[in-house]
């Protein structure tokens, strides 16, 4: 029970953080002309977001940073190679969607790093992960729990790394397209694998990656405050990029690598639609979607966004307790 304590005082310090820091950092924002620059085939639907600022990750990244120094300066959670890989990951993926919405900031369009730089700063990340991860002692294993299945893949899984990290950080940043919906399903996301990282008793530092993610979750809550309908600010590439690929760490850290296509099923399904969108139109020239990622179909046909969260949350929420009843209970 100490650790669920832990774990919902650390949610409620970092919620309340979250909400000071809302109310200092937008108004900054504002103030700098923050401003992302809509899509062209958005501008029609999208008019009243015109001029919302954007870099709001920053509202929930500092408070989860500093709570988790603060604690740690405190002793309530230990330094582990495991947090240390967590940490590491949710900052580098921060600075990394940071530098890309400053320069979209910058250039007054949507164009910010290459997609070559973007890489090649994914593939520093990764290969430091690798080493962090190895030094933990633990075994390069592609690990299939339902099959029981091991196999040690030695350096390849640093290309597996890769691939998650990437992957589940593209995912979240197609998905942040309306107020709260990617801010929303990160929370459920997040409570999962929180829930998940208690369950892991086999992993140093498990109790302490447990309350990283449930002092994430205070923050995000605290963030969607100002991010749901009409969201007064968006995360960016700053608060999606670190989302994604923090719920990729977490999948790698937990064993649960898998299980991250059922956590973030409506993240994966977004993806989908766009890789669909794209290999049909090239082979065909014609559109199985109005527009992707698949939200955005639903706009065109006349959903309200509200409406369009509310589906979506719902489907997220479904899938994670399907997950959490596998990697959990069963």
């Amino acid at each position: 029970m100490l650790i669920l304590t832990k774990s919902i005082m650390a949610m409620m310090i970092s919620f309340i953080f979250a909400v000071i820091t809302a109310l200092i950092i937008i108004p900054l924002l504002k103030k700098m002309h923050a401003a992302q620059s809509l899509s062209i085939y958005l501008q029609r639907a999208h008019k009243s977001k015109e001029g919302t600022p954007t870099m709001g990750g920053l509202i929930f990244i500092i408070p989860t940073i500093l709570i988790t120094l603060i604690f740690i300066y405190l002793n309530k959670i230990k330094i582990t190679y495991t947090l240390i890989i967590i940490l590491f990951t949710f900052i580098s993926y921060a600075i990394i969607g940071f530098i890309d919405d400053y320069l979209i900031i910058k250039r007054h369009n949507n164009k910010g790093l290459t997609k070559n730089q973007k890489f090649s700063l994914q593939v520093l990340v990764a290969i430091i992960f690798f080493y962090l991860f190895m030094k933990s002692g633990s075994e390069p294993l592609l690990w299939i729990h339902s099959l029981n299945f091991k196999q040690n893949i030695g350096w390849l899984y640093g290309v597996f790394i890769l691939f998650v990290l990437v992957a589940s950080s593209n995912a979240v940043n197609l998905t942040d397209g309306l107020d709260g919906l990617a801010g929303g399903l990160s929370v459920i996301s997040f409570l999962t694998f929180g829930i998940i990282s208690w369950n892991t008793g086999w992993l140093e530092g498990y109790e302490d990656i447990a309350i990283f993610a449930f002092t994430l979750i205070g923050a995000l809550l605290g963030f969607l405050l100002f991010n749901t309908n009409k969201a007064k600010v968006f995360m960016g590439d700053t608060g999606s990029l670190c989302l994604g690929a923090t719920l990729g760490a977490y999948a790698i850290t937990t064993r649960h690598e898998l299980l991250l296509v059922v956590i973030g099923l409506v993240f994966v399904l977004e993806t989908l639609s766009c890789i669909i969108q794209i290999i049909v139109y090239k082979l065909t020239k014609k559109r199985v979607f109005p527009m992707t990622p698949i939200h955005h179909t639903f706009e065109k046909k006349g959903w309200k966004e509200t409406d369009i969260v509310k589906l979506f949350w719902t489907v997220g929420l479904i899938a994670n307790m399907l997950a959490l009843a596998y990697g959990v209970w069963l």
